[in-house]
């Protein structure tokens, strides 16, 4: 009968295939948390100061036309002309508010969509007319003027 020589087992492979999986679900989980913190940091804060921006302009562009407006309109009838804004600003819709300033007496235009508004004064003509009215970004929008005040 011939002497059993054992050898001890060789785990070498089994260590490096648990190393390699534990680096890669470290690796995805990593990557799971850069997605929804991506979004959040490098997408969203220049999409939103974008929209700022361009709600000022917005803002700035319809308060012309209707000082301009103003300043063609007759003193007896009515006058109306029609202006184009931009559907969308990043993506997103927005509304287009004109009224008096809660805090004072001034007419302001009011540009927001979501947490993001800019608020712009009309002007020179908000101490002798009354501007009121709402629209949004789509199709074409009008400003009307009637001496009547109707």
């Amino acid at each position: 009968m011939r002497p059993c020589i054992t050898e001890p087992m060789n785990e070498e492979g089994v260590t490096r295939l648990m190393e390699y999986i534990i680096i890669t679900g470290v690796l995805l989980l990593l990557m799971i948390v850069m997605m929804f913190s991506v979004n959040a940091s490098i997408m969203e804060g220049p999409a939103n100061k974008l929209r700022y921006h361009a709600f000022v302009d917005i803002g700035n562009g319809v308060s012309t036309r209707i000082v301009d407006l103003y300043v063609i309109a007759p003193g007896n009838g009515t006058i109306e002309t029609k202006f184009d804004i931009p559907d969308d600003v990043a993506g997103k819709g927005y509304f287009v508010d004109v009224d008096v300033e809660k805090k004072g007496a001034s007419q302001t235009i009011q540009v927001q969509s979501g947490s993001i508004k800019s608020t712009i004064a009309i002007a020179g003509i908000g101490a002798t007319r009354g501007v009121v009215g709402n629209t949004t970004g789509a199709g074409w929008n009008m400003i009307q003027y009637d001496s009547k005040g109707v």
